[in-house]
């Protein structure tokens, strides 16, 4: 009997490692990228959306806007046709929080600086203040490629609903108007479909990095 394991000894190594790769291999072919989850309202803490909304489980998108940029054009959802973007909300006059987020948002821009797929989309929430010179003034004291990033003004009522019903990215100001709003430091990433793939705190550079990485894993879903 040992004479007999002895004889195979060898063979049965050779045996298990092989079974090692094998199983190695097929968790590989297996092991497929998860895509990015696909956000909806009913997925979103309820402060950040709209009451119509809240129950919402699928078919959410992006809607329809028309908003003035830093150079005064006109900027629609066609101007983002096809591409992934990321969205913020902050107003130019804002000290705390919108400096840092602009710094990332600059930082983004660089890292996708030759990649025209990649876009950013800054609404302000005083449109009463941003007025396009003040939006042009701060974009050239930012760094901001007219190219890839628009600061955007117009409508107060427009840009809440954007942010409520569409973005979900904005608290209510119970205490003002009825198109008050409290900005947070949410970023979010869009897909080409105009659907929510992510939600990043824009002022964390960790959150930033994931972000880029979720970009980038994002283009993949299109190649």
């Amino acid at each position: 009997m040992l004479s007999f394991f002895k004889d195979y000894k060898y063979f049965a190594i050779v045996f298990a490692l092989l079974s090692v790769i094998i199983i190695a291999i097929i968790f590989n072919i297996l092991n497929v990228e998860k895509p990015l989850p696909i956000i909806q309202p009913s997925m979103v803490n309820s402060e950040l959306v709209d009451t119509s909304l809240v129950d919402v489980r699928k078919y959410h998108k992006i809607a329809d806007f028309s908003l003035i940029n830093q150079n005064g054009k006109t900027i629609t959802q066609e101007d983002y046709k096809d591409k992934i973007y990321v969205a913020d909300f902050f107003f130019t006059t804002c000290q705390t929080i919108c400096p840092i987020m602009t710094d990332h948002m600059y930082f983004i821009q660089k890292e996708f600086k030759n990649d025209s797929n990649i876009m950013l989309l800054s609404h302000s929430v005083t449109p009463e203040i941003d007025s396009v010179a003040q939006l042009k003034k701060y974009a050239l004291k930012k760094g901001v490629d007219d190219n890839k990033w628009n600061l955007v003004t117009g409508d107060k009522k427009q840009i809440y609903d954007l942010a409520r019903k569409s973005y979900l990215a904005v608290k209510n100001y119970e205490y003002s108007g009825q198109y008050d709003m409290i900005h947070t430091e949410n970023f979010l990433l869009i897909d080409k479909k105009r659907q929510i793939r992510g939600y990043y705190d824009g002022t964390n550079p960790d959150e930033i990095t994931r972000l880029i990485a979720d970009i980038k894993k994002l283009k993949r879903e299109y190649e």
